[in-house]
């Protein structure tokens, strides 16, 4: 199961988002999503854990716990919307 974590802190990577769900159960992948055009956190990531069971228990506990001074968002990860407009390009006409 795939989860979303937002409100992360800014200086959070990867390894260490992977370290705090850990302890729930096996984590596939942990990334923290970065600005492509500063490199700095966003503020948020996904956590992909490999037991659904594992990843319901890691959302009751880690859904509104604070981490380094802020309090995290946790939950089931919404696929992406297919097709339409993504914004934020620039077009020439």
């Amino acid at each position: 199961m795939k989860l979303y974590v937002g409100n992360l802190p800014y200086s959070m990577n990867g390894e260490e988002l992977s370290g705090a769900f850990s302890a729930f159960g096996e984590v596939a992948s942990a990334n923290v999503i970065q600005d492509r055009d500063t490199g700095r956190s966003r503020g948020f990531g996904f956590v992909e854990m490999a037991n659904d069971e594992e990843a319901k228990a890691a959302i009751e506990a880690m859904n509104g716990k604070d981490l380094n001074g802020r309090n995290l968002i946790v939950n089931e990860a919404r696929p992406r919307p297919e097709g339409g407009p993504r914004g934020g390009g620039f077009r020439r006409r």
